[in-house]
């Protein structure tokens, strides 16, 4: 059964954690790491999902009282927020839809999640920053530079006005996704896998974490009783280059084909913040324990891709 679990000889029912946007990379990762611990509820919209570990349900989190109607339904004692417009260029293109997404979703969640007495975890970006400094806190000020990250922002604001006891977790992640194409370790792997030459940024500077890591650090957060603005990215920071060469050397790819290049040269259309190094002393204060790795990341990820996991995923999509 999902919903309860055997311990000691009692039969015990596990804690419900609804997570939104679980067709997403963070989503979808997080929902398969914890199922067996946890009753998990994952929230999809458009990707119907087929998966036997957790619990799917469709909701379109837009649409009139959708998300009192999924809080009602599914009655969770955790809620994990991750559905977002996360596609920085497509938040360009559409400011209206991301504000809707990124912001307003998340403070209508934050004050029916008060209400109802569960609580909530939303997931925010290290994006808020502009990147000119680096080394951030959470006491820093942000000086969001895309219209991703300006209705990130204004989505944590939201979220803790309206209910203080949330928790805001600023994050950068990367692993496998449903498509095979949603994350940085994911481009750099289809490009090296086949020989062909990846761009890395050479002036473009992150602290990645595995969406599985990840997944994991925010489910402990919750059992900490944890509140506030957390930065929960990777104790590990470099730039998106040597990130790329990383990927190469765990998979014994041609590091030679991760080509240096400048984000100047890049055609992307939003600015991207140069150094988006966190500083992650608050949760390991809080958590009394490190952050994961880099090495270990890779590792994970590398032995992931050896348990067939990239076609576990892919087979979760509903025809």
């Amino acid at each position: 059964n999902k919903l309860e679990a055997l311990i000691g000889g009692q039969v015990v029912r596990k804690r419900r954690i609804l997570i939104t946007g679980a067709s997403g990379l963070l989503g979808l990762n997080t929902a398969l790491e914890i199922a067996a611990e946890y009753a998990v509820i994952g929230q999809v919209n458009r990707n119907a999902l087929r998966a036997e570990e957790f619990t799917v349900v469709q909701a379109d989190l837009l649409a009139p009282g959708a998300v009192q109607r999924l809080l009602d339904e599914t009655q969770p004692d955790w809620v994990i927020h991750c559905a977002a417009q996360a596609n920085v260029d497509a938040c360009e293109a559409n400011p209206a839809q991301a504000q809707q997404l990124n912001s307003e979703i998340p403070r209508v969640l934050a004050e029916h999640v008060a209400r109802g007495g569960a609580r909530l975890i939303h997931v925010s970006t290290d994006a808020v920053f502009d990147g000119q400094r680096g080394d951030y806190t959470e006491e820093d000020l942000p000086n969001p530079l895309s219209i991703y990250a300006r209705t990130k922002l204004d989505g944590e604001r939201q979220v803790l006005a309206a209910n203080p006891d949330a928790i805001v977790a600023r994050v950068n992640l990367f692993g496998w996704s449903l498509s095979g194409k949603r994350s940085l370790a994911e481009f750099f792997y289809n490009k090296l896998s086949v020989g062909e030459q990846a761009m890395g940024f050479t002036d473009v500077y992150f602290c990645p974490l595995l969406a599985n890591d990840l997944g994991r650090l925010l489910v402990k957060m919750l059992a900490a009783g944890l509140s506030g603005l957390y930065h929960v990215v990777g104790s590990e920071c470099i730039s998106k280059y040597e990130f790329g060469r990383r990927v190469a050397r765990a998979f014994g790819f041609d590091e030679n084909l991760v080509i240096p290049t400048s984000v100047r040269d890049s055609g992307l259309k939003a600015v991207r913040s140069p150094n988006l190094t966190l500083r992650t002393d608050k949760l390991i204060h809080a958590l009394g324990e490190p952050v994961p790795d880099l090495s270990t990341g890779l590792e994970r990820f590398y032995t992931l891709y050896q348990q067939g996991y990239p076609q576990k995923l892919a087979r979760m999509i509903h025809p």
